[in-house]
């Protein structure tokens, strides 16, 4: 049959029941716009709280790990040699926590194809003196443009400007929670001293507040040339490499190639945040499982409006198939409705969804533990509408594909002798 001549009838079945149209059609934009806000918002809520670690996570961590000592001094003597010893008081060994030949390795980390960035580190134990009373505290020697480049440092520093501790001599960048803690204003001078009972003056430059508070409580930031000098080592001493790769998957892979090939430990980021991927995963199937339970509601809606059409319309029905309309013909008449309601409630819904969604995103969220963070978190990702648009038509598909295989299978004879 002419397909305009069909779409002209069920454009006209449509505008019959409009009512009941527009009822299936709100339940469908109702049913997309809030799975396309509710995405759309835990999306952001997700990056925001694996950033808060992510971000500041190396894909992949180049260092030396203290290990105990597998031989035991008895195992040495040759008067036990072939004898079983019982003690097993095996201390650490003497590996140093330097990584051996820092430079080459760093250079070939710049030439491999895979590696978006490296950025060196040094860590120094110290404490910080205030008054009579010793904190501790841990100094991280950094190098400022390479660790903003890949970790984003310098957006978590909120006074000061991080470039300054490589620019100021003896300065550190302190974390909120300890520069509170010793009541430090910005260009004071902190005490510290190191675990060897060594003792410096550094000014305080900058203030940095990742949003985990135990960590602001016990960190700073100084430039490698400064932690070697507290720790009274040499221009070369670095205890670790933090590598940014061009694709995170594959971390784990790379680093035991990496252990193999330097010589040193390689933790990949996924087994040290295996935990946040987790619950990020978690969050999103919830999302998407709310959301489509929506759509579903809806679908049933349309389900049931089309199935009392049908009963109201028997008679249009029966006479339509008794003047030349074949069953496929009626099925697809019906289908045309379902998939118009689908179409235009998911399309209204999709651009409600934005709307809803921006102005969460205008929202005011202002939190002391996430001073980066000044509204709601909203990830616009176009994939949530292509989703959307796509079960929505799904849904309503198989909500319409039932009443309209009843509506094909009606005998206009029966119909037309009950009346």
């Amino acid at each position: 049959m002419n397909a305009r001549l069909i779409i002209s009838i069920a454009k006209s079945l449509l505008l019959a029941r409009w009512r009941q149209t527009l009822i299936a059609a709100i339940g469908v934009t109702f049913s997309i716009t809030m799975f396309i806000t509710l995405l759309s918002f835990m999306a952001g809520l997700n990056d925001l709280l694996d950033g808060l670690i992510l971000n500041r996570t190396p894909h992949i961590r180049l260092f030396n790990e203290v290990k105990p000592n597998s031989r035991q001094p008895v195992n040495e003597s040759p008067e036990y040699k072939n004898t079983y010893n019982f003690i097993s008081s095996i201390k650490s060994g003497a590996s140093r926590q330097e990584i051996y030949n820092s430079g080459p390795i760093m250079q070939a980390l710049k030439q491999d194809s895979r590696v978006l960035g490296y950025s060196p580190k040094l860590t120094a134990q110290v404490f910080f003196n205030d008054g009579a009373v010793d904190i501790t505290g841990v100094v991280n020697g950094i190098e400022v443009i390479a660790e903003s480049k890949l970790f984003h440092f310098s957006d978590y520093v909120t006074e000061g400007v991080a470039i300054d501790i490589s620019k100021i001599p003896n300065s550190i960048i302190l974390g909120k929670g300890l520069a509170e803690k010793l009541l430090a204003d910005m260009g004071d001078i902190v005490q510290v001293t190191t675990v060897k009972g060594e003792r410096f003056s550094l000014k305080v430059v900058g203030y940095f507040q990742s949003g985990i508070q135990d960590f602001d409580k016990v960190q700073s930031y100084a430039s490698i040339n400064t932690v070697q000098k507290i720790m009274g080592k040499p221009g070369n001493y670095i205890t670790d490499i933090q590598v940014r790769l061009k694709d995170m998957e594959i971390a784990p892979a790379l680093a035991k190639e990496y252990t193999a090939l330097f010589g040193a430990d390689a933790e990949d980021i996924q087994t040290a945040n295996s935990q946040f991927e987790t619950g990020s995963s978690i969050r999103t199937l919830i999302s998407y499982a709310v959301g489509i339970t929506l759509l579903i509601v809806a679908g049933f809606g349309i389900y049931n409006i089309l199935n009392m059409m049908i009963y109201e319309k028997m008679d249009s029905i029966a006479i339509l198939k008794a003047t030349g309309f074949s069953g496929k013909d009626v099925k697809r008449i019906f289908l045309f409705i379902a998939l118009s309601i689908g179409l235009f409630g998911g399309a209204v819904g999709l651009l409600l969804g934005f709307g809803l969604s921006a102005i969460i995103d205008q929202v005011p969220f202002n939190t002391a533990s996430l001073p980066t963070i000044k509204t709601y978190p909203v990830n616009y990702n176009p994939v949530f509408y292509a989703i959307g648009i796509i079960f929505s038509l799904i849904t309503t598909w198989f909500a319409g594909w039932f009443p309209a295989r009843k509506a094909s299978k009606i005998d206009p004879v029966v119909i037309i002798r009950g009346k």
